[in-house]
């Protein structure tokens, strides 16, 4: 048997150093009595990943350090933490520490890539560092210490061209005659649907050169608007992979001698509790991890979102507005998810446009998920604002009538929220803000929307996840399948349909993201095949309505470009 390996996939909450700390310690505990020779924790695992500007604050950053130097160990640990300043700019090192029984601990490593591009803005917080990653754990133990970024540029899988190629530098100080027995990397990679995959190649070519195991100690939930899915790594250097589980905290340990030796300690308080069924996946050398059902994973994606911002945030109840429209329906699910039914209430508010089976089928999900229903029409205030404006509505824009209705559900469903100390959650799709198809003060209230980063067409998959994972516990279906199935309508209008001012779903979606994400002009949409027309409104109408995404509340980010910190566009610029 080999040296045993525990990487430990916690769920840090930005801020709580004494509690972040206490969760490492017991699971280093944890990891020993079940074997572990020594342990590594994700990256800035203390102050919780990202900190944001609480890293600007020095006696944060010291604090940090203090709190990490007085963790106790039963065997040699890696823990990743912001560390004091080092040079005249006075800015703190993303870094780690090493600490061994007995011993005093001792600043082991600093990053040296910090990314400038996407949702990361790290030279804003963090000095650089120049040094390879060397530590000597024992006279007979020397390891390398990455973090995160560190490999990345190794396997081409980053924008930026740094100066640097950690990687090379662990292989060029082997080459100097002094071997290293494993690298480690200390990671908080956030999560997008199709990042799977490019870890392994990451951890496969840092192995590959290195000519040793390289392990990748993964993060796992949500802080804010970035999920971590956790998948904790370890490859060999004949590209066989050993992978964590997803969405799961735990300890992985990895005899770094054997690839099918991983075994997975669940965490009791985590998201699967001490019922936990996941396990490790081994992989071959020419083989890939096993791709997740999307709907799947975006529903474990977007639902550890909005209950990790419900818990670190002291958040215990919700309240929706139901429309019995696939939306709401999905976001009514997730809530109780995360805060259980009998702490989520829906709001069903029909008006004179809507259609009998949007009340039918709001009512139906509800009582599938166990959850309240309240059910307040809303023609009297309808009615009363109508007469109220009168003048003022009598020859202007139509759309002035329709957001009436959809601001006095906004108005309505806060009151709810604010009289049972809950928060609102806004329904929204990535497909309705991207186009302005949403009403400021009125269906985007709330302090969250679960599925801002989706499209339509992802919270389709969604739903089928949702009722998949229903029937297999003999339960009724929450979406209905008059849900899943009628043509989507905001019932602001007469016989209104989204398609009357809306592309189908499936070419809108299309368009959009081979545009948000794929970063493709208009004149390359063109020549792919799509309509020039088409395509011309969308993008036209995708910028003139950024100053509604500047108000939406914050949402769990699974897409490789979301709106907000990977969207950055100008307000009062010529579109």
């Amino acid at each position: 048997m080999g040296l045993v390996v525990a990487l430990l996939q916690l769920n840090p909450k930005v801020g709580d150093l004494e509690g972040n700390a206490a969760e490492v310690e017991r699971a280093v505990t944890l990891a020993a009595e079940n074997g572990a020779d020594m342990a590594i924790t994700s990256e800035l695992v203390i102050s919780g990943y990202p900190p944001r500007d609480l890293l600007l604050d020095p006696a944060f950053v010291q604090r940090c350090a203090e709190v990490t130097s007085n963790i106790e160990t039963p065997i040699p640990l890696i823990v990743g933490t912001p560390l004091p300043p080092t040079s005249d700019r006075n800015l703190p090192s993303n870094g780690t520490m090493r600490l061994v029984p007995g011993r005093k601990a001792k600043v082991a490593t600093r990053k040296q890539l910090l990314p400038t591009y996407d949702v990361f803005d790290e030279l804003r917080y963090f000095e650089p560092d120049k040094a390879p990653g060397i530590l000597r754990l024992s006279d007979s133990l020397s390891i390398g210490v990455t973090i995160c970024e560190d490999a990345w540029q190794h396997a081409g899988e980053v924008p930026a061209d740094y100066d640097a190629d950690p990687i090379e530098q662990l292989a060029a100080w082997q080459h100097q005659g002094e071997p290293l027995a494993l690298s480690v990397n200390l990671s908080s990679s956030p999560y997008h649907l199709h990042k799977e995959g490019m870890r392994s190649d990451v951890v496969r070519a840092a192995s590959k050169t290195l000519g040793h195991p390289y392990l990748l100690c993964n993060q796992v939930g949500g802080n804010d608007d970035l999920l971590f899915d956790g998948r904790s790594l370890v490859a060999w250097p004949d590209g066989r992979l050993s992978q964590a589980p997803a969405w799961c905290m735990g300890a992985f340990l990895v005899d770094v001698e054997d690839s099918n030796s991983g075994r997975w300690l669940p965490w009791p308080e985590g998201e699967c509790g001490e019922d936990c069924s996941c396990v490790v996946e081994n992989v071959a050398s020419d083989s890939e991890p096993r791709n997740p059902d999307t709907g799947t994973d975006l529903l474990a994606a977007i639902t550890i979102g909005l209950g990790d911002y419900c818990r670190k945030s002291g958040i215990k109840k919700l309240v929706i507005a139901m429309s019995g429209g696939l939306d709401s329906s999905v976001c009514a699910a997730i809530a109780c998810r995360t805060v259980g039914p009998e702490n989520v209430l829906g709001l069903a508010m029909p008006s004179r446009y809507s259609s009998d089976h949007s009340l039918s089928d709001a009512i139906a999900t509800a009582e599938a998920l166990g959850m309240e229903i309240h059910t307040h029409s809303i023609n009297e205030l309808h009615e009363a604002a109508e007469e109220k404006l009168t003048e003022e509505l009598a020859d202007g824009n139509p759309i002035a009538l329709e957001n009436i209705q959809s601001r006095l559900r906004g108005m309505m469903v806060m009151a709810l929220a604010n009289s049972r100390n809950a928060m609102a959650i806004t329904t929204g799709n990535k497909s309705e803000l991207a186009m302005g198809y949403c009403t400021l003060y009125g269906d985007m209230v709330g302090g969250y929307a679960p599925l801002g980063d989706l499209y339509k067409t992802e919270v389709y998959a969604v739903a089928r996840a949702i009722n998949s994972e229903a029937e297999g516990a003999g339960l009724a279906h929450p979406i209905t399948e008059s849900t899943l199935t009628k043509p989507p309508s905001a019932e602001l209008a007469p016989d209104q349909m989204d398609e009357d001012t809306l592309p189908p779903y499936e070419l809108l979606d299309s368009i959009l993201e081979s545009h948000i994400e794929a970063g493709y002009s208009a004149s390359t949409l063109v020549e792919a095949g799509y309509d020039e027309n088409t395509v011309e409104w969308i993008l036209e109408r995708l910028h003139a309505n950024e100053h509604k995404r500047w108000q939406m509340p914050p949402a769990p980010r699974v897409s490789n470009r979301a709106f907000g910190q990977g969207w950055r566009q100008p307000l009062a610029a010529k579109k």
